[in-house]
């Protein structure tokens, strides 16, 4: 049953209370002391189950990339594992308190960061994939862009809702009476309740397939890294400043990270080309 729960498509209710614990959510009911910690779940899954199934429909968990290259995933894992070892190295050999303190400020910041720095990046490097291609091209682009491009507005309009619902509530039980107030508080927080699900289980798949654009082109992931890593590099160092250590170190370990997801992305790139086809320009 947990393994389902990791899938796209979540089991109904009735389907995951028949099983196991079927026995013993009756037993739960019987004893008014848990319905504050069952009822939640019992009337919260259905809620975030219609919202994961939208999230998911809208973003595939595996729609990120048009073409799965085993060996490029090996290699992006094993940079990603050795750029965390060397920060963690760096950190430890030269960071103080408070650079650990930035450190973790700096990963919520990107965590936050990301999707929006998505949406202003994308549009830019997909231009550059429009200028680049042919008009036979760019005919087939354009209806994959027009697909993301609503992808995208869908998301942004619900992490919209979730603070103009919140306002909304608070409006009305501040001029609504007592009464009034609470019921239509409860009818704005659910879809309120829903849209905050649905952006946290749109935003991974979101951002690995770059709002559904990575359907645009194949090499379009790869680019868009490429970019980010940068923009994160820039941003990093005017929010926090260079990274502890001699100046050697901090050059490295500032251009270190960018330099080689670069390669790797050039590499990736070249071996879409040599082994798949697929070209950048024409």
């Amino acid at each position: 049953m947990w393994q389902r729960l990791r899938e796209d498509e979540w089991p109904p209710l009735r389907e995951l209370l028949g099983g196991r614990i079927r026995g013993c959510a009756w037993s739960l009911l019987l004893i008014p002391c848990t319905w504050a910690v069952f009822l939640p779940v019992v009337l919260g899954y259905p809620l975030a189950r219609s919202a994961r199934r939208s999230a998911r429909r809208i973003f595939p968990s595996r729609g990120h990339r048009r073409i799965e290259d085993p060996e490029v995933m090996r290699v992006q894992k094993t940079r990603a594992w050795l750029a965390t070892l060397m920060s963690v190295v760096i950190l430890v050999a030269y960071g103080k308190p408070e650079d650990m303190a930035q450190a973790e400020e700096q990963f919520m910041f990107r965590l936050i960061v990301t999707p929006w720095l998505l949406l202003l990046s994308t549009p830019v490097v997909v231009a550059m994939l429009f200028r680049w291609a042919s008009p036979a091209a760019k005919d087939s682009m354009r209806v994959r862009l027009r697909a993301a491009g609503r992808s995208a507005v869908r998301y942004i309009g619900a992490f919209t809702a979730v603070p103009l619902l919140s306002l909304g509530a608070y409006g009305v039980q501040q001029v609504a009476g007592p009464d009034a107030a609470g019921w239509t508080a409860i009818a704005l927080m659910v879809p309120m309740l829903w849209a905050a699900l649905f952006v946290v289980f749109a935003t991974g798949p979101a951002v690995r397939s770059a709002f559904n654009t990575a359907a645009v082109h194949a090499a379009l992931p790869a680019l868009l890294t490429g970019v980010l890593v940068w923009e994160f590099a820039v941003i990093g160092l005017v929010m926090g400043g260079p990274p502890p250590g001699p100046p050697l170190v901090q050059a490295c370990s500032l251009l270190g990270g960018p330099a080689s997801v670069t390669a790797v992305v050039w590499w990736e790139v070249q071996r879409l080309r040599t082994r798949y086809g697929v070209a950048l320009r024409g």
